[in-house]
């Protein structure tokens, strides 16, 4: 069993991370028209070669199920962030294609989310810490697998 001690920073990490993700999401919402599942897909999508994935490998990179990506596709594309169309290889599988609309809401939400990510992350830390905090998420992803 863990040690108090060590219950006592899991929990305050937990917390911690909580409220940043917390105070992350209001600040995108109230500075952007994204909501934070607007602001991943897109984020995907902006990286992706010629703005488009397929649907499945959408689900899979930004670790959605595929009936939860599915809805919020439906409402991103009702506000005209994205298109779905069905894959030219593929019968059966979906493009997801970021509109221009959609990299232009994704450009214009990034500044003001990136000012609060130095503001409440990056800023708090020295660069020793940011070391440290890098140190501790590499060994946490190679231990949940999440790292080659």
């Amino acid at each position: 069993m863990p040690t108090r001690e060590q219950l006592r920073i899991w929990r305050e990490y937990i917390e911690t991370a909580e409220t940043l993700r917390t105070r992350l999401t209001g600040r995108l919402q109230s500075e952007s028209s994204l909501s934070p599942g607007d602001y991943q897909v897109l984020l995907a999508l902006t990286e992706a070669d010629q703005h488009k994935m397929r649907s499945s490998e959408l689900a899979t990179h930004i670790g959605w199920e595929r009936s939860r990506l599915s809805h919020h596709l439906g409402r991103m594309e009702r506000r005209e962030l994205i298109q779905r169309v069905a894959c030219a290889d593929d019968v059966h599988g979906i493009d997801v294609i970021a509109t221009d609309s959609g990299r232009e809401a994704f450009r214009a939400g990034s500044v003001p989310h990136l000012r609060a990510v130095r503001e409440l992350f990056v800023d708090a830390l020295t660069p020793e810490q940011f070391a440290e905090v890098d140190d501790v998420t590499t060994s946490l992803r190679r231990h949940l697998g999440l790292e080659p």
